[in-house]
């Protein structure tokens, strides 16, 4: 007796609706980030904005730490390639590129600062941002004490970062190219910085 199989069918459209939908949900959020910093992010206020339901949004995110992070994703590929450093290469060619991105998306950037709900998403993400700028600077901090490759690990994502971004433009009136050179500069001296106190210690030690 043949047994029929059923194959579930995924149609074309359907898949590009549910894409353009999820979309307009992110756009809203960018919307509501740059219209309202300081108010709190509800589902409803995000539906309203994306023109759906509200049960539609829980479809495509069942809460709003899965919101937040999908959107933090959607973000960081509009300004740049890559969200994190990998290598220390990566500490003197990106922030150029991120910086200039930043430009480019000025306001949601700024409003994601100011916002409690940028704050969840930095907050959300913030042991992968050390781990990506601890590796970073392995090699240059390979000798020193733990304590300074974590301080310069540390400073080294202040440098990297949106708020560094905003200073340089907002007080010294750099682009996002010049901030970026700036900022990789500055990294390149910290790691060579890391690199003296390493051969210092070593000689210490063969003393």
């Amino acid at each position: 007796m043949n047994t029929a199989v059923m194959r579930k069918y995924e149609s074309p459209l359907r898949q590009a609706q549910a894409e353009e939908t999820r979309r307009r949900i992110l756009a809203a959020v960018e919307t509501l980030l740059q219209a309202e910093p300081e108010a709190p992010l509800s589902f409803d206020a995000v539906a309203a904005a994306a023109g759906v339901e509200r049960r539609t949004v829980f479809r495509h995110f069942p809460n709003k730490d899965a919101l937040l992070a999908a959107f933090w994703t959607w973000l960081n590929q509009r300004v740049a390639l890559r969200t994190w450093p990998e290598t220390e290469a990566d500490l003197r060619t990106m922030p150029a590129e991120t910086f200039a991105g930043f430009d480019r998306h000025d306001g949601v950037i700024r409003a994601a600062l100011a916002s409690a709900s940028g704050r969840e998403m930095r907050m959300g993400v913030n042991a992968e941002r050390q781990a990506a700028f601890r590796a970073s600077l392995a090699e240059a901090a390979r000798g020193v004490d733990p304590k300074r490759a974590d301080q310069a690990a540390a400073v080294a994502q202040l440098l990297f970062s949106a708020s560094a971004w905003q200073s340089l433009k907002d007080y010294w009136g750099m682009d996002g190219k010049a901030a970026g050179e700036a900022v990789s500069w500055a990294i390149a001296a910290l790691a060579e910085a890391l690199r003296r106190e390493a051969a210092l210690k070593r000689k210490e030690e063969r003393r």
